[in-house]
């Protein structure tokens, strides 16, 4: 019952359309009980009394009742279907709405792959349930209590036989349940397995080919492909013996019954007619159990999937949005900042502020705590001492929308849409393009896009790949201008670029400066000389800091950095 608990407050918001698909399944459900019942007048009234007034009736009943029972069906599938459909879309934009509002440290512990199957895999798996076995387990449930009143009727004696053997089966039937969701929780952690693997293939195959490992990654997937089959062959062998086990319960049931109930009718103690409606309505009544077992068994499938889904809905990000706008920043200043990951010290209290129409660059070698700056301002992570402000407010009392809308970040790894080159470059479907192409000419980018044969409207392939490195970083430059935030971080922003580009783009940055916050860092100092203060990071702490020429006369370790590189 736990899947039903799980999806009934969503069934709650379809109360017009289960309506009608309950007035379906009770409108198939009595059809086909009727059907059932009307072997006995037709056999006894007809064929045996010769009855000439119910050979006229009969026929158009027989017609009206398979009507109603295939309206009926009718109308449950597609109510049920629509119902079961819209749940899962709902399901599906929830998990991306919680996967998304999780912090950045849960997207580098988590594999994409092990997410992409719980959108995809885990999805497919559910939605096979809300859309067609709990329906199809109402709807046999009905049927089998409408042929039950039909069987009872006919002969209650008979009946004792059929309700006295069928529960006992329901033992067994929950033992091979409970085997079931044990093989799919594992079932699908393996398929997660292998959506992660393939992930990496794809984003690493540039690689993969260089050092000619293919085949050392076709057996790494193989391994996991064939346990994948193990497990989906378990999975197989217990939802198939659910079928002849039924068959041979029930086929205990029917030749307990014919030997009964033939001895009734030679006693005279029921009509042939009745005899056959009963048999009838029992046969009847052996698909829908089985069936109802079978839905029992693949429920338990889809349960472990249930449970994989809502523990994603169910998410909360620790990194909590606060209510603030932010507006107009003019000054931020990390007070004391330090920062953990695990055992790993990134940075160790750092005094630091950034000024509006001031350019501070922060270089040193990698492993210095460069990024971490950024992921903190970021609201990546959360310090581990000490408080980072805006405007002497705690960055942690503005709202996470607001916060990021106010910054631009270019990075050395360009993030590029499979969307147009302008709408990349506006980040979203609807831009100006005279802003796009003011922004592309900045970024030294405009003199390849306007000669590509639809210039700002020509379509980007996956990860770029119809553009040079040097191309597509410049497209994330321009995403930085057209953005015109306030605060503008440049985290190696240059480094796909040539020398004469990356003078022009440096030129542009410095133009950028004027009423914003400008965060550059850079491993290449002698480019970046032009910053109005440069802070030199080693293993996490500010180890010196000033202008280039004070840095130059001041500091050893700065002017051994400044000759290495």
């Amino acid at each position: 019952m736990t899947i039903f608990r799980r999806f009934l407050p969503y069934f709650l918001d379809y109360k017009r359309e289960f309506l009608f698909a309950v007035i379906g399944m009770v409108a198939a459900a009595v059809g086909t009980s009727a059907s059932a019942y009307l072997v006995k007048p037709i056999l006894d009234e007809i064929f045996i009394n010769r009855d000439a007034e119910m050979l006229t009736l009969l026929p158009p009943m027989v017609i009206f009742i398979y009507l109603l029972k295939g309206v009926g069906r009718y109308v449950q599938v597609y109510y049920t279907e629509y119902i079961g459909h819209h749940i899962i879309t709902r399901l599906r934009e929830q998990m991306l709405h919680s996967i998304l509002a999780m912090p950045y440290s849960y997207f580098v512990s988590q594999p994409s792959g092990e997410l992409i199957s719980r959108l995809t895999n885990d999805i497919n798996r559910v939605k096979s349930v809300v859309a067609n076995l709990i329906p199809d387990l109402l709807r046999e449930s009905l049927t089998i209590v409408a042929l039950l009143f039909v069987v009872i009727y006919q002969s209650p004696l008979l009946s004792l036989y059929f309700l006295f053997i069928m529960p006992l089966s329901l033992y067994p039937l929950s033992r091979l349940a409970k085997q079931m969701k044990k093989a799919s929780h594992r079932s699908q952690e393996k398929i997660s397995d292998l959506t992660t693997h393939l992930s990496e293939i794809f984003n690493n195959i540039e690689l993969i080919k260089a050092e000619a490992k293919e085949d050392d990654e076709l057996d790494r997937f193989s391994r996991h492909n064939r346990e994948f089959f193990t497990l989906t062959m378990k999975q197989i062998r217990i939802n198939n013996f659910v079928s002849p086990f039924m068959e041979v319960l029930g086929a205990i049931v029917v030749a307990l019954v014919i030997y009964v109930g033939g001895s009734q009718v030679l006693e005279g103690n029921m009509t042939t007619g009745e005899f056959f409606s009963f048999m009838t309505a029992l046969f009847m009544l052996y698909s829908p159990i089985k069936r109802v077992a079978s839905i029992h068994n693949k429920i338990q499938d889809a349960l472990a999937a249930a449970e994989r889904i809502f523990g994603i809905i169910e998410l909360r990000s620790p990194v909590t949005s606060g209510d603030r706008l932010l507006q107009d920043p003019k000054r931020i200043c990390f007070e004391g900042v330090s920062l953990r990951y695990g055992s790993k010290e990134a940075l160790r209290n750092i005094d630091l502020c950034l000024q509006r129409d001031r350019i501070t660059a922060v270089v040193g070698r990698s492993g210095s705590g460069k990024s971490s700056l950024i992921a903190l301002l970021l609201r990546f992570f959360e310090p581990s001492g000490g408080r980072i402000t805006i405007d002497g407010i705690d960055i942690r009392e503005f709202d996470l929308k607001s916060l990021r809308s106010q910054i631009a970040l270019v990075t050395q790894r360009t993030y590029l849409f499979q969307a147009t080159i302008a709408q990349n470059v506006a980040g979203s479907l609807e831009y100006d393009r005279e802003r796009v192409i003011e922004a592309l000419k900045r970024a030294e980018a405009w003199e390849f896009v306007s000669q590509l044969p639809e210039g700002i409207d020509t379509e980007i392939m996956e990860a770029g790949a119809n553009l040079s490195g040097g191309q597509r970083q410049r497209l994330a430059i321009a995403r930085a201008i057209y953005k015109d935030a306030h605060i503008l971080i440049f985290d190696e922003a240059t480094s796909a670029l040539d020398r004469k580009s990356e003078a022009a783009i440096l030129n542009t940055i410095r133009s950028l400066a004027k009423g914003r916050i400008l965060l550059l860092i850079s491993h290449n100092l002698p480019g970046i000389t032009f910053a109005d203060e440069i802070i030199l990071l080693q293993k996490g702490r500010i180890v010196a800091r000033g202008s280039h020429q004070e840095l130059l006369e001041s500091s050893s370790l700065y002017r051994e950095f400044f000759e290495r590189v």
